[in-house]
């Protein structure tokens, strides 16, 4: 029996298609990378029995990176990312092994049938998925097709039949196009980004953002926000004047008139007006006019009015807005959720569609009303020919979602049933009156038919007073007439709904990247996200763009990444070649780069103005192992120590707190240590800020601390406090903290594994000997009698905390709350050496993290 392998874009989405397509008879396993599971069933395939494999991937299975050297940022000069830098396709997620896992799964299968996302990405990464397992697949005999390809826009058992039945080829323009784009962006990125991060943070220390990042469209993004800002700094209020007049229909009731010069910038001229119209004690009406108006119901949902909307309505940032959104979509509540099309396929079930919100307890009435009357076909919108408009795929309540989730799912549901509902009608009635040789205006709104506001109330025609019913000539009192003052206002801050538009206006993005650009500039510290989701760029966010501007506008400007985006979509459309854009784009960028290297100057010009430089920014704290001097801790990000003697700067580990380690020195350079913490209950250890930043030895790495050093001697080293291998990860070695006495810690030095051990012990200290069992080092333990846990009130206790059963019963394991990069386990990293690094006991496997965290070591090791 012939065997078909079937991949899917995430675990959740695999299981949902092999439900639907087995009918639920399928048996289930989790496989060797343990997060992804593989679903197996028997069923039929091109007209012959088969064994249906469906698995899965965890998004794109590589990722672009550079070679060797130029992955370092001091190695390479950034010019030569452009074009002489090697490029290599890696694993997107090492841990994960992903690769690895697909041949294991394709390995002496027949078939492959991709079902990736249908976009540009689910393409590129449909090829990504083939070149993992075509190599290990089984030969196809006489020209026999063996990879096929769904196309889905929804999981249902419907949409999903309907793919599985027309199977097609995955498209290889459409992978090139996210190819290309990918290149640009990580050439055009680093090499900017390399260059203005090293030279302004080299100057300048309270720039607070870790990076000074340069993106091709992140870049024009944080310039429409700084456009606005400089539109709101340059605004000159005007004065006006209003005149305002009020009418008397009866007794107990006046008119409000507005004057239909609306304002005049002359306040002598105003008064001349005010003064002709308060001699007049009627006002007459001039003319009257009734007229049926209707309110259009919306269009079909796409991606950007989903994201408008969850920002403006719904307090929901882009890029949580659609993580929400895709979720929602992979447990089959909407259909897929990047989408530019707002125009529904003359073959779309939109009765049945509807059908499924009948019994709804929210919007049931609307629903069967139309169904029983006869929907309204949805306007006409754009098709781009991707997916159908976002839709509501089956019903579902609060309970069911909630929070968030409910919140997006209820807004796309009433959108749908608004697309399909019949517009708003409404009586727009005007009066017309004259006040001496002054025209004055009223109008008011009587709904006739609320049509689609009924089920999105927020767009229902506001309540007005409803007008007197009068006719040309008829005369009413005037109540009084008033001269107003009034100032012109600036225009606020973009909203992030403003600046989504502005994005796809002027085609700079994709509708899958605008949230991640919009993300990005928050987390650099370009924009800060003000009340109402308005963007307020930082001094930073601002000195950058106007440096743009200064030295090259187009940097900043949206019209070339818009031609960019133009190019790339014709190479998914197989109307342009790959390499010619490529290499036409890169040569653009290049040269720009180098002029703006060049002129740097300029932008440096303006970040004097702004930011303080280094010798003059932090506070004195330890001392330089060169001059003797103190050096400056520079608190804002990045955090750093400055001698500005010197004019060395040396970086720190991030995320934690900084303090001087009892003015301790290191041996090899005399620099005073220091030591990095995460709090009372995470992990800290001490580092030599000279050899953080220049390893000295050859089994060290860049940004490494005391705790990972391999000197032989020295007491802070891995070497005189290393007890064993880590519990959890690979590569990682358990070490003493001895600052953290009497509530005493041992840490992973590459993991955010930390153990609480021996408290209210007085001197914990690492023995030079090891364990017989495991050749972990011993720990000398002394306890004050008053508190000494150990029996026979004994208070002095030698013995290995991985063996030792007096041990294990006084050691609580955690995670430590914030982990550094630095800390994260993995391969390349330094395998622990020394006497530190032990052997896991024969037979013990590798532990798996606890649920109770309170559980001692011997949850890990018995």
């Amino acid at each position: 029996m012939k065997t078909v392998l079937m991949v899917a874009e995430k675990p959740s989405l695999a299981q949902s298609i092999a439900k639907i397509l087995s009918r639920g008879s399928l048996s289930s396993h989790k496989g060797l990378n343990g997060a992804c599971s593989v679903h197996e069933y028997t069923g039929t395939f091109a007209g012959q029995p088969v064994r249906f494999k469906m698995t899965s991937v965890c998004g794109h299975v590589m990722t672009l990176d550079f070679l060797g050297k130029y992955n370092k940022w001091d190695k390479v000069d950034p010019a030569e990312l452009f074009s002489q830098a090697p490029t290599e396709k890696k694993e997107a997620n090492p841990k994960l092994n992903m690769v690895k896992f697909l041949q294991v799964e394709g390995r002496g299968c027949d078939y492959i049938v991709l079902w990736l996302d249908c976009d540009k990405e689910g393409e590129n990464i449909c090829f990504e998925v083939l070149d993992a397992v075509l190599p290990v697949m089984n030969k196809a005999h006489g020209g026999e097709k063996t990879v096929f390809r769904a196309r889905f826009s929804s999981i249902t058992d419907t949409d999903i039949c309907n793919a599985m039945a027309c199977l097609g080829e995955p498209d290889h323009n459409e992978a090139l196009s996210v190819d290309a784009r990918q290149e640009l962006d990580l050439r055009i990125g680093c090499a900017f980004t390399r260059f203005q991060t090293k030279y302004f943070q080299g100057k300048y220390g309270d720039l607070d953002s870790s990076l000074i990042s340069f993106g091709p469209c992140q870049t024009p993004t944080l310039g429409f926000c700084v456009e606005r800002h400089d539109k709101i700094q340059s605004f000159k209020p005007e004065t006006y004047w209003v005149l305002q007049a009020k009418v008397n229909t009866d007794k107990d009731r006046s008119l409000l008139l507005d004057w239909d010069r609306v304002r005049v910038f002359d306040r002598e001229i105003a008064q001349m007006f005010l003064n002709m119209t308060k001699l007049e004690k009627e006002a007459q009406v001039e003319a009257t006019s009734r007229k049926e108006k209707a309110k259009q119901r919306p269009l079909a949902l796409n991606t950007v009015e989903m994201l408008r909307v969850a920002s403006s309505s719904l307090g929901m940032g882009p890029q949580h807005a659609m993580q929400t959104a895709e979720r929602l979509y992979t447990q089959g509540y909407i259909s897929y959720p990047r989408t530019e099309t707002t125009h529904y396929p003359e073959n779309f079930d939109l009765k049945g569609s509807l059908r499924q919100q009948a019994n709804h307890p929210y919007w049931a009435d609307t629903v069967k009303r139309l169904l029983a009357e006869g929907i309204n076909r949805p306007r006409k919108g754009h098709d781009a020919g991707d997916h159908p408009p976002i839709t509501p795929m089956k019903s579902a309540t609060e309970a069911e979602l909630g929070g968030d989730a409910w919140r997006l799912y209820e807004y796309i549901t009433r959108h749908f049933i608004a697309t399909v509902s019949h517009d708003c009608k409404y009586l727009q009635s005007t009066i017309s009156f004259r006040i001496g040789p002054e025209l004055f205006t009223c109008s008011g709104k009587t709904v006739l038919s609320p049509g689609f506001t009924e089920v999105m109330p927020w767009q229902s025609v506001p309540l007005e007073e409803s007008l007197p019913t009068c006719q040309r000539g008829d005369a009413f009192p005037v109540g009084e007439v008033k001269m107003l003052e009034k100032q012109t206002n600036p225009p606020d801050y973009l909203t992030e709904a403003e600046l989504i538009t502005l994005m796809e206006k002027h085609g700079i993005c994709t509708d899958a990247s605008i949230p991640v650009h919009i993300n990005n500039i928050c987390q650099r510290n370009y924009v800060t996200v003000e009340s109402g989701r308005r963007l307020k760029p930082t001094n930073l966010g601002i000195v950058l763009v106007h440096g743009y501007y200064k030295i090259d506008a187009e940097l900043v400007l949206p019209t070339i990444r818009s031609a960019v985006e133009k190019q790339l979509n014709l190479i998914a459309q197989g109307k342009a070649d790959y390499r010619q854009v490529l290499g036409h784009t890169l040569d653009v960028f290049k040269r720009k780069f180098h002029y703006f290297v060049d002129s740097i100057a300029g932008m440096d010009e303006l970040m004097e103005v702004s930011f303080s430089p280094l010798a003059a920014t932090g506070k004195p704290l330890s001392r330089c192992g060169k001059c003797h001097r103190f050096m400056k801790y520079i608190q804002a990000k990045p955090s750093r120590l400055h001698c500005s003697h010197c004019d060395e700067t040396y970086t720190l580990p991030q995320n934690g707190t900084i303090k001087l380690y009892k003015e301790l020195r290191c041996p090899l350079d005399d620099f005073e240590l220091v030591l990095w913490s995460s709090g009372s209950r995470g992990k800290s250890y001490p580092l030599c800020p000279y050899c953080y930043n220049h390893p000295p030895f050859r089994d060290m790495k860049k940004g490494m601390g005391c705790n990972e050093c391999t000197h032989p001697s020295c007491q802070h080293s891995l070497s005189m406090l290393g007890i064993g291998q880590c519990v959890e990860c690979e590569s990682g070695v358990l070490v003493l903290d001895p600052t953290s006495g009497p509530k005493w810690k041992v840490a992973c030095n590459k993991c955010n594994v930390v153990a609480h051990c021996f408290e209210n012990a007085h001197r914990v200290r690492v023995s030079a000997d090891t364990c017989s069992v495991c050749e972990a080092a011993l720990l000398d333990v002394d306890f004050n009698k008053a508190k000494s846990p150990l029996p026979g009130d004994e208070t002095q206790h030698m013995g290995c905390v991985f063996c030792d059963p007096v041990f294990q019963e006084l050691v609580e394991l955690k995670h430590a709350a914030s982990c550094h990069p630095m800390h994260r386990g993995g391969p390349g990293r330094r395998q622990g050496r020394g006497r530190g690094r032990a052997r896991r006991p024969p037979g013990k496997p590798n532990p798996r993290r606890p649920k109770d965290k309170m559980s001692a070591l011997a949850a890990y090791f018995v």
